[in-house]
């Protein structure tokens, strides 16, 4: 018998993305039935699938079915409580199944025997007869050995470990593995949550339970009034679902319009020179105060020198806002850039307080599903990035392409960044161009593009300097590409 799957479950247990299965829904291949995915369909169109449920950058890599148990047992597991429950809801459906089974089998036995007697009371009667004969092929067709869906046995022993996540009024999906926070999973799945502290003290990320259980994980401070606690409300950041499935009610950011200006006081973690005069800068939040934002968003920086006052420079985030915590920042050295230039010359260490205000800029990733295309030139990468991380952690887009222009020796100083997304995602490929001439760069890139995969149908995203935006923007729309599908950020 069919099993029915959500395309995010089916994505899930398949190893591919949801972009993936939702091009072949859109292609005809395959067929939604209000909203669902049939495993017979799914085994039909992937029979030789090796199945895989792990972490982003490990997603599509084959593994075989039999090793199913093997990952489980090495995953991190739920508490004990969480996973008690979530077995016994498991057995209690079970038991469900098997006395109505039971109460079935009884029914056609009962039938079975009764039509056997009628046959017996009139031999001429075929219609009797053949009934008596129908019940019992029957009976025996339902009770002989066939083939198991392993969609359905997987989907039934992920119910157990991990727990399905749907928020509404979105429809957005995300699972909760281990002992994580509602909150946690959901920025790492890359939802658009509203919250502040991230430990239970001002109640911004309040949700309410609409169906499902949740417990506890840590303590927190704020108080819930009664009237919101017999409504079903609870904090994201303190608790985790007790149930496999859970659907909660919360309203999700649109746009940086969202997003509240932030000043909060990092410490620097680590300082490292990847390129000649290119320098990580890697800063970390308090627990206490974490810093939000959407990929592609700049902010900025404030030192206090002694004997010299405050220097502060606006840089872009080089980092997933799904990890809201560590800041990375991909600093070029300048002359003119008195923040750059105290970096470079050693004036910040490890451990150096350095104030962070923002988020700014409208640099974001769009709505929708079409394949991403990324084009760059030099230290435009790191807003790139931060995209290129959050479209990963979406699991939506179809496909994903980076075209990476450097003016200078070594200017693809996170290469091999690229390159390990490239080795563990299918969907991404990437290709880097060195040219000394930024113009004559932009239209190599556009050469590059229409050889290797291109296609107007996608979202373009772009940056680095004016004269390399506008020439390869010009180049896609004279190829036809829609301006509303071309997003830039001069840098």
């Amino acid at each position: 018998m069919s099993h029915q799957l959500s395309v995010w479950r089916a994505a899930q247990l398949l190893g591919v993305t949801r972009g993936i299965l939702q091009q072949q829904v859109r292609n005809g291949d395959l067929m939604l039935n209000d909203g669902f995915l049939s495993s017979e369909e799914l085994l039909r169109l992937y029979p030789h699938v090796q199945f895989e449920e792990s972490g982003m950058l490990e997603r599509v890599v084959q593994i075989r079915t039999e090793s199913f148990g093997k990952r489980i047992r090495e995953r991190m597991l739920p508490s004990q409580e969480v996973l008690a429950q979530r077995v016994f809801a498991q057995s209690q459906e079970l038991a469900d199944v098997r006395k109505l089974l039971r109460q079935y089998h009884d029914l056609v036995i009962s039938l079975q025997t009764n039509a056997k007697e009628m046959a017996k009371l009139n031999p001429s009667n075929d219609a009797i007869a053949n009934l008596a004969n129908q019940i019992s092929q029957g009976l025996g067709k339902v009770l002989a050995t066939e083939p198991v869906d392993v969609l359905e046995i997987m989907d039934d022993m992920l119910k157990v470990m991990t727990s399905q996540v749907t928020v509404r009024p979105s429809g957005h999906e995300f699972v909760v593995e281990g002992h994580t926070s509602l909150l946690q999973s959901g920025l790492q799945a890359g939802l658009k949550l509203v919250y502040g502290c991230g430990n239970g003290s001002c109640g911004m990320c309040k949700v309410r339970v609409i169906s499902g259980e949740v417990v506890k994980t840590q303590h927190y401070d704020y108080q819930l009034s009664e009237a919101e606690k017999a409504q079903g409300y609870t904090l994201m950041c303190c608790h985790t679902p007790s149930s496999s499935e859970l659907s909660i009610e919360v309203l999700e950011v649109e746009g940086p319009q969202d997003i509240p200006e932030q000043l909060i006081v990092a410490q620097v973690r680590k300082i490292q020179e990847i390129a000649p005069n290119i320098t990580l800068l890697h800063l970390q939040t308090p627990r206490t105060h974490r810093f939000r934002f959407l990929a592609g968003q700049a902010t900025t920086l404030s030192l206090e020198i002694p004997g010299i006052g405050s220097v502060h420079a606006s840089y872009p985030m080089g980092s997933c806002p799904c990890d809201d915590r560590n800041l990375l920042f991909y600093i070029e050295k300048s002359d003119s850039d008195a923040f750059a230039k105290h970096l470079f010359e050693g004036d910040i260490t490890a451990g150096t307080q350095i104030s962070v205000l923002g988020p700014t800029g409208d640099f974001v990733l769009a709505e929708g599903n079409r394949p991403l295309v990324f084009a760059t030139c030099d230290n435009g990468f790191a807003p790139i990035k931060s995209l290129i991380e959050y479209a990963f952690s979406l699991d939506a887009a179809p496909s994903l392409s980076l075209f990476w222009l450097a003016t200078e020796v070594g200017g693809h100083y996170l290469n091999n960044q690229c390159r390990a997304w490239s080795e563990a995602l299918d969907q991404f490929e990437y290709d880097l161009i060195t040219n000394a001439d930024t113009v004559e760069g932009a239209r190599q890139i556009a050469q590059t593009m229409r050889q290797d995969l291109f296609d107007i149908n996608c979202d373009f995203y772009i940056t680095g300097p004016e004269e390399f935006i506008n020439t390869l923007t010009q180049e896609l729309r004279d190829a036809g590409v829609p301006a509303v599908q071309i997003y830039s950020q001069i840098l």
